[in-house]
C-alpha cells in the first residue's frame, strides 16, 4: 500500500513552471529520498504535497485520501509530519516547552521516548531554543514532529549546515523513526548520507524526475551521482565501535 502517491504534478510560481509532471510514490514503511541540485524543485515538491503551494494540475494521494486541494491543517491531521528547511523551532521557549507544543496523538512517541532517542535534548531541556547548536535545533525540530506520531514524515534538508558527525546522529534518528513503521520522504542535498539509509531514490532535475531506482544502486554510480545530484563529498558512516 502507498503512503504517498504523487501523479503528474505541475506547480507554478506566477508564470514560472517549477514542477513539470512530477510522479513518484512512497510505500508504507518505506524510506525514500528525493535528490537533486539546488533549484531543482525539491522543496516545492514538499510544499505541494503539504498544500502550502497549490499544484495547478496532477494529484496527490496520502494514506489513500486524495489531498491535492486540501488545506495544510487537514493534511497534517491525516498523520503527516513536516520538518521544513530552516529548523523552525520556538527560539524563546525551552526545549521542554517546544516539545509540549504539539497536540498529543496516540502512538509510540512521547516526550520520555523522545528524550531516550535524543539524549542531547534531554541534557538541554531547560535551555531555550536560541541557545542550541544548529544540530540540536534540527534534532528538536524532528523530535517535536515525532510527538505528533506521524504515519508519513516529510523532511526537507535535515543535514543542511551541519558537521558530518552531527549529520550521522540526525540520520540515525531518521532510521529509528522508519523502524517504528513510519513512512519517510527525505529531501536531501547530502547524497552520500541519503543513499546510505534510503530504500529507493528519485532524482529531480529542472522540475522533472530523471531517475528512479534502488538507493544503493544509485549511490554506486559515481558519475550519475555527481552529474545529476550535486553530490556532497561527505560520506555518512556508522559510528565505529568503541
Amino acid at each position: 500500500m502507498k503512503a504517498l502517491d504523487v501523479q503528474d504534478l505541475h506547480t507554478y510560481y506566477d508564470k514560472s513552471h517549477i514542477l513539470d509532471g512530477v510522479t513518484f510514490s512512497v510505500e508504507e514503511g518505506e524510506l525514500v529520498t528525493l535528490l537533486g541540485r539546488n533549484g531543482a524543485g525539491k522543496s516545492t515538491t514538499l510544499r505541494s504535497i503539504m498544500g502550502l503551494t497549490r499544484a495547478r494540475s496532477g494529484s496527490v494521494h496520502i494514506l489513500r485520501h486524495e489531498t491535492t486541494q486540501w488545506p495544510p491543517y487537514r493534511i497534517a491531521a491525516l498523520g503527516v509530519g513536516f520538518v521544513p528547511e530552516g529548523r523552525r523551532i520556538f527560539s524563546n521557549l525551552t526545549v521542554e516547552e517546544n516539545l509540549k507544543v504539539p497536540v498529543d496523538r496516540p502512538g509510540p512517541w512521547n516526550v520520555a521516548r523522545v528524550y531516550e532517542l535524543f539524549p542531547k535534548l534531554a541534557e538541554r531541556k531547560a535551555n531555550k531554543g536560541r541557545q542550541l547548536s544548529g544540530g540540536e535545533q534540527e534534532m528538536l525540530a524532528i523530535a517535536r514532529t515525532l510527538l505528533l506520531n506521524p504515519k508519513l514524515l516529510l523532511l526537507d534538508e535535515p543535514s543542511q549546515g551541519l558537521a558530518p558527525l552531527i549529520v550521522r546522529d540526525v540520520f540515525k534518528i531518521i532510521v529509528a523513526t522508519r523502524k517504528e513503521g513510519t513512512s519517510v520522504l527525505l529531501i536531501e542535498q547530502n547524497v552520500r548520507a541519503a543513499v546510505e539509509i534510503a530504500d529507493r531514490a528519485y532524482v529531480l532535475d529542472e522540475g522533472r524526475i530523471v531517475y528512479e531506482g534502488a538507493a544503493a544502486e544509485f549511490g554506486r554510480d559515481e558519475e550519475r551521482v555527481r552529474a545529476l545530484a550535486g553530490a556532497s563529498a561527505e560520506k555518512w558512516e556508522e559510528e565505529p565501535a568503541s
